[in-house]
């Protein structure tokens, strides 16, 4: 049941005579979760006479603030916003795949790969396993082993899609977490050896150095990264070969889906990383897991262009929430056993906490990436000539929205190039109070489980 004090707050923002501009104002941010408070003003003048064209301030809104979209990209702190940045993503994985957004659709044609690049083991976890429809049971083995901690080593369970020992180990004192955190902060690492070592085999394949490579082909990429439940991330990419000018030429007749399957081969058992020694920790080699999955991207058959574009997407507004973590960073002064955690995931924030304290690991910053369980690279990332850019889809969609707002007469019809503009703009706070939260939900559909409080400055 909401509090009094929400009621009455709610009752409050109904009878405000700018009660339509504030739903008006909401309804603008897309039923955002956490919207950014702004105060200030925008002044269009007359370069040549200083006369005063047209003139906003937030002092005749409600509050006199502006509510403004958060635009994050997790959807477990805004899904609203997250949905935005999902479409993005999607449109942008797209039109590297059959075309659009500046991208020809000649792009069809070029050979173009599905690749995931896993984590090696770090110890036996509860898993759920299928074949042909069947559940089977998760490690099921007639002799097992005991391990030195005094647990068999088997776990005979049919295990539900939701289940929260999925990812657990079988026994986490025999779990390598260290291994498990610095694997997850060296991967972005990984990632562009990986890069490097493709782009050395494609040119050796074809008899070439790598100045002449790039006067023949460029291989563009995009990709996003995704937590498995055990609380490593591996890495789901789009590689397509192009011409020299990008995605508008053609690569050379040599350059086919399947060379370009050997050097990803190739390159995923050829590079590595060392971790040097720290503390009491050996160094150690880290490479790529073994299970490797390559698959052509077709305009027809079961991996067409839209189910690779949804499922980069998806995964481009997530992060570590699956693995039982906290979507914020964590204080090192945290109690980490008073915080609603899974226990796997409390190892592996601890494990963060103990190896960033070691100098020789100071550069890593697993401190301060504890909450992400020691990954610290971007979820998605693409090459310069994959396709269009996020910042280009926004601003499309900002060009759009300024159009919309001259046809209604909030913005007066004028060239933006002959104008001169000023503002000042201040942080005034962020979220909802308790009535507004209820408000919200009803107006957007959203329930606003945590609103948070509104905070003002």
């Amino acid at each position: 049941m909401p509090s009094t004090y929400a009621v009455a707050g709610l009752i409050t923002r109904l009878h405000d005579p700018q009660y339509a501009r504030w739903a008006s104002q909401i309804r603008a941010t897309g039923g955002c979760r956490q919207p950014i408070h702004l105060r200030g003003h925008v002044h269009h003048l007359d370069p040549a006479t200083g006369q005063r064209l047209h003139t906003y301030s937030t002092a005749g809104e409600p509050d006199g603030i502006l509510r403004v979209p958060c635009k994050t990209r997790r959807a477990s702190r805004c899904p609203a916003c997250a949905e935005t940045y999902r479409s993005d993503t999607y449109q942008l994985i797209r039109a590297g795949l059959v075309g659009g957004k500046g991208v020809p659709d000649s792009v069809t044609a070029h050979p173009c790969l599905f690749v995931t690049l896993t984590a090696p083991s770090f110890g036996t976890v509860h898993t759920r396993r299928e074949k042909n429809g069947t559940v089977l049971p998760c490690h099921a083995r007639r002799d097992a082993a005991t391990c030195p901690h005094g647990r068999v080593m088997s776990c005979t369970a049919r295990h539900g899609v939701d289940e929260g020992s999925l990812g657990e180990p079988l026994c986490p004192d025999c779990y390598d977490y260290t291994g498990s955190v610095l694997f997850n902060a060296m991967s972005p690492e990984l990632w562009r050896r990986f890069t490097e070592a493709l782009r050395r085999r494609v040119a050796k394949t074809a008899g070439l150095t790598l100045k002449e490579l790039r006067e023949q082909l460029t291989i563009s990429f995009a990709k996003v990264a995704e937590y498995q439940r055990r609380g490593v991330v591996h890495f789901h990419a789009v590689i397509r070969l192009d011409g020299p000018d990008g995605p508008a030429s053609p690569p050379p007749a040599w350059a086919t889906a399947d060379a370009l399957t050997d050097a990803v081969r190739h390159a995923v058992s050829a590079v590595a990383v060392t971790v040097p020694v720290a503390g009491d920790e050996p160094a150690r080699l880290l490479r790529w897991g073994t299970q490797l999955d390559i698959r052509e991207i077709t305009m027809t058959g079961d991996l067409t262009e839209q189910a690779v574009a949804a499922y980069i997407a998806k995964y481009a507004t997530k992060a570590a929430e699956c693995v039982g973590t906290l979507d914020r960073r964590i204080n090192p002064l945290d109690d980490l056993t008073a915080l609603n955690l899974r226990d796997h995931a409390r190892r592996l924030i601890a494990e963060c906490l103990r190896l960033g304290a070691l100098d020789e690991l100071a550069d890593l910053r697993l401190i301060q990436w504890a909450h992400m369980l020691g990954f610290r690279g971007h979820f998605s990332t693409k090459s310069r000539r994959y396709s269009t850019t996020l910042g280009k889809l926004r601003a499309a969609r900002a060009e759009h929205m300024r159009g919309e707002a001259i046809t209604t007469g909030r913005l007066p019809l004028f060239d933006e190039d002959t104008v001169l503009v000023i503002s000042h703009w201040e942080y005034a706070g962020q979220g909802y109070s308790a009535g507004d939260a209820l408000l919200v939900s009803a107006l957007t559909g959203n329930c606003l489980v945590d609103p948070g409080g509104c905070h003002e400055s």
